[in-house]
């Protein structure tokens, strides 16, 4: 004990051992004592001098705490402190600050000994399993441990806990630990685990991450709380980011409606700590995760809407409108309000009826472009507020058209400032990014929207007192040849071709201003410095548009005479590679990646995210309009028409298929509902057979009872009972036999009808060609069949029972004459007793009537209900048929068309055209899509 004492600092006499000496004797005895008292002093000791010693402890001492672990789990002292030394040499974690080089010694000594730790994967499992101690001194170390590691080799790390048996499940539990420390700690593992990797992600996501976390922050004070809630938030985002499983799974748990009352903030918004600033900010990131332009559109719109019915965009438009929010949140609540109304009509219709509390009330859109067009405002905030005016014209026609009816003078009201006012007047300011920004924010009011570019060339402009007003597309052009700024020639350039593209009458009115073709041509013909090459590839590229959408309604600049013009002054190939430096110029990618406008300066603000889309479509096809001939324009004209009128009538059989199909559906129906209607025929026949199993039986019982009468009356009283009869009865008998002979034969002519009806409809079954119902009537039929059999035989019954009581007649007629009467009292005895045993006959026989008469009834409604189902499928069989050979025609005037139009794109490409099938079209769309979430 004396040597631990002198570790530990005590007084020792004699000279002192070297670190490394120490360290080594230290090792040995954790290697070697027999006694837990011993080991533990000595892995405490080690602990002492891993941070002092964090080589020598690594090299010498990693082996044996690792054994300690394996071998001392009953112990949870002696595993605290190995753990604790185990994380000392693998941390990068230091208190005291260093300078570079030895900051990079110790990382890569944290590296080092990781990856000696990770040579044995069960050390991992070993880890995992010591966390299920409920010991502080064992759970606490064991998660720092852990967490240094992912810090050090994350990806190596995360392999080996996601094939561990419920080892991610182990983790998620720490968040219940009723201890803080282990339980934030526990938050900062769970950060390090789910970095880039999407399966621990979802899995983390399905051990109900989200309802604990947002519990956690809840009890934390929402956006007042601390570092906790940071560590939450930070945990959510990368349970969300680019993971489409979790953020609907996110969706699906109604916890976007908890994101609500993050946002309540009060009247007084002064004074905001830098740690309520940090999570309102990744409170609003959380937000725009759930609605980002690179998921998926149906996942987007379905967040967005929910997000406007729980009230949640309100509130961050309360945020937006409210004084005293610290710029860094109004910046990132506007992008966020961005997002959440891209591309959604009705969060777009919402926002534009948002106003700001002034006085009278301004909309919040005119706001917006206040401060965007405002040089005194920061930078960043100006960014932000372009991007919300370009999602609130994404796709929103409507939204475009009331941006631009506020230029037209038939709608501006000089009491008041409206949008397209802030923008005429960015436009034509002396700040050179208010140019670019208001250039480009009424380009989106333009983009795809060929009514609102017809409008907007009815913009007025009053330049000066006492000169006429001259349009908008004019003044434009006047400041371009003014030879500004480059931002803001650049500006007005992509405003331009915006404007003009894919609109003939703005190439028109462009074309009409003799001024404007010279000098595009002058500037693309130049030989001009690296700063002025952007300008010249997008002069060349508004020249091309003015080509390629020209209707050729103005004499002087025809297609053909624009074309002449560049061979002249430019030249075909150095006009094609001026219009090549626009997708080559360094900060073109970076605007095509997302649709936010990012950048780090004002002065590289040069391209917008549309604008870069459009070039992309068009640079390939201005290529090739610039050098294609007359003729071979001509001969294109000519096949377009013959396609366009091919398409016509394929667009029209395509009409007449869609009807046929609508009335096939019909007829579909029509068939399951007649079989519906034959099934309860089955239903009734089956009923009807029971009946009829229950008169057999009753007739059954009948014959036998009437022939164990007949037999007691012979062997009982004989022949004598009989001779009692009178004339009369005898009389009454034979009328109801003739009478029940007369009924059989009519029976028997009944049946006989019903045998040739269902012989009929047997015939008519076997030759029907509808498959789908013909089992079913077949077997309709076959029941028939056996129901007609029963009620022969039922029949047959009964005539032997007549039969039988014809012969008993016959033996009372001849007993009756044959036989000297007998005394009065034994005859009127026998006579009572046989007129009540022939009474009882009697009616019974009525009763066997009645039953047969209903069932007679039963089976002629049975065959009637058969023949009018079998007439109405025989109707619905041939109109399948004659909608079959109708199809069948179709189908090969189709062939017939698609085989046309393939020999004309056969002669288009021998032209030396490019034709596009619809399968190579589809196919680059895909591709676009790809890439466009790629670069995003």
């Amino acid at each position: 004990m004396n040597f631990f004492r002198g570790v530990m600092g005590g007084q020792a006499t004699g000279p002192q051992p070297s670190g490394a000496e120490t360290i080594q004797k230290l090792c040995d005895r954790v290697a070697s004592s027999t006694l837990l008292e011993d080991r533990r002093d000595a892995v405490r000791a080690l602990k002492s001098l891993s941070k002092k010693y964090r080589m020598e402890v690594g090299t010498q001492a990693m082996d044996n705490l690792i054994n300690i672990l394996q071998t001392d789990r009953s112990d949870s002292e002696i595993l605290g402190y190995a753990l604790d030394t185990l994380y000392n040499i693998i941390s990068n974690d230091e208190e005291e600050e260093q300078d570079e080089n030895a900051q990079k010694q110790a990382d890569d000594l944290g590296t080092l000994f990781t990856e000696k730790f990770l040579q044995d994967s069960e050390n991992i499992t070993l880890l995992l399993t010591l966390l299920e101690e409920f010991d502080f001194h064992v759970r606490w170390p064991g998660v720092k441990l852990l967490t240094a590691l992912l810090k050090t080799q994350g990806v190596q790390v995360q392999g080996i806990i996601l094939v561990s048996p419920m080892g991610v499940s182990r983790l998620m539990d720490l968040l219940a630990d009723s201890r803080e420390v282990i339980r934030n700690d526990g938050l900062l593992l769970l950060q390090q685990l789910t970095k880039g990797n999407a399966a621990i992600q979802k899995i983390v996501a399905f051990e109900n991450a989200f309802e604990r976390l947002l519990d956690i922050i809840t009890e934390e004070g929402s956006s007042d709380g601390g570092i906790v809630v940071e560590d939450c938030l930070l945990l959510l985002l990368n349970l969300l980011k680019n993971n489409s499983s979790n953020q609907n799974f996110f969706k699906e748990g109604s916890y976007i409606q908890r994101m609500k009352p993050w946002f309540e903030v009060g009247d007084d918004n002064s004074g905001w700590s830098a740690q309520k600033v940090t999570n309102l900010h990744l409170m609003l990131q959380l937000v725009r995760v759930m609605v980002s332009p690179v998921n998926s559109p149906g996942a987007t719109a379905s967040c967005q809407k929910c997000m406007y019915q729980c009230g949640l965009l309100q509130q961050l438009c309360t945020i937006l409108m409210a004084t005293g929010v610290p710029a860094d949140i109004l910046t990132e609540t506007i992008n966020t309000v961005s997002e959440v109304i891209r591309g959604s009509q009705v969060n777009q219709d919402y926002f534009a009826s948002v106003n700001a509390p002034s006085n009278p009330p301004r909309p919040a859109i005119v706001v917006l472009l206040m401060s965007m067009v405002n040089e005194r405002q920061p930078f960043v905030l100006r960014c932000a507020v372009l991007y919300c005016f370009q999602c609130f014209l994404y796709k929103n026609q409507k939204g475009q058209g009331e941006i631009v009816a506020t230029l037209l003078p038939s709608t501006i009201d000089a009491n008041s400032i409206s949008a397209g006012q802030l923008l005429c007047g960015g436009l034509f300011s002396a700040d050179s990014l208010s140019n670019w920004c208001a250039a480009v924010a009424l380009a989106h009011a333009l983009q795809d929207n060929l009514t609102q570019k017809e409008q907007l060339l009815r913009v007025q402009l009053a330049t000066s007192l006492g000169k006429p007003p001259v349009s908008l597309l004019q003044q434009c052009t006047n400041i371009l040849s003014q030879g500004s700024k480059v931002q803001t020639r650049v500006g007005l350039l992509m405003l331009l071709c915006t404007w003009i593209s894919n609109c003939p009458i703005a190439v028109t009115h462009f074309l009409h201003n003799q001024d404007n073709v010279p000098f595009l041509t002058a500037q693309i013909s130049e030989n001009l410095g690296e700063d002025e090459r952007l300008v010249q590839g997008l002069c060349a590229l508004l020249l091309g548009i003015c080509i390629f959408y020209n209707d050729n309604s103005l004499e002087n600049y025809t297609k053909e005479k624009l074309k002449q013009l560049i061979e002249k002054r430019i030249g075909k190939e150095n006009f094609v590679e001026k219009l090549g430096f626009i997708t080559k110029h360094e900060l073109y990618s970076r605007a095509a990646l997302k649709p936010q406008p990012v950048f780090p300066s004002p002065e590289q603000m040069l391209f917008d995210h549309e604008f870069t889309r459009l070039v992309k479509d068009l640079e390939g096809l201005i290529t090739k309009a610039v050098h294609k001939s007359s003729e071979e324009e001509k001969k294109e004209e000519e096949v377009k028409k013959t396609l366009e009128q091919h398409d016509n009538i394929i667009t029209q059989y395509k009409e007449l298929i869609r009807e046929q199909d609508t009335q096939i559906q019909e007829l579909k129906e029509k068939v399951t509902s007649m079989t519906n209607q034959t099934e309860q025929l089955q239903a009734t026949i089956s009923q009807q057979q029971s009946q009829i199993q229950q008169h057999k039986d009753q007739y059954n019982i009948l014959k036998l009872k009437l022939g164990k009468e007949n037999q007691s009356q012979s062997n009982n009283q004989g022949e004598s009972q009989v001779n009692g009869l009178q004339t009369e009865e005898l009389s009454q008998l034979r009328e109801e036999l003739e009478e029940l002979r007369r009924q059989q034969i009519v029976l028997q002519t009944q049946l006989g009808e019903k045998d040739a009806l269902i012989d009929s409809l047997k015939s008519a079954a076997q030759t029907a060609e509808a498959p789908a119902g013909g089992s079913d009537n077949s077997e309709l039929l076959q029941e028939l069949e056996a129901l007609k059999k029963q009620v022969q035989t039922h029949l047959a019954e009964i005539g032997h029972l007549k039969t039988e009581r014809q012969e008993l007649l016959s033996r009372a007629e001849s007993a009756s004459s044959d036989t000297a009467p007998p005394s009065d009292s034994s005859s009127d005895a026998a006579k009572a007793e046989l007129e009540s045993r022939l009474a009882a006959q009697t009616s019974e026989m009525e009763s066997l009537k009645e039953s047969r008469s209903e069932l007679e009834k039963q089976l002629a409604s049975a065959t009637s209900t058969v023949a009018i189902l079998q007439t109405e499928k025989s109707k619905l069989q041939t109109e399948v048929q004659e909608s079959k050979k109708e199809q069948d025609d179709l189908l090969m005037l189709l062939a017939d068309q698609d085989q046309k139009i393939h020999s004309l794109k056969q002669k288009l490409k021998d032209l030396g055209e490019t034709v596009e099938d619809e399968d190579d079209i589809d196919a680059r769309d895909q591709t676009s899509d790809e890439e466009d979430e790629d670069e995003d």
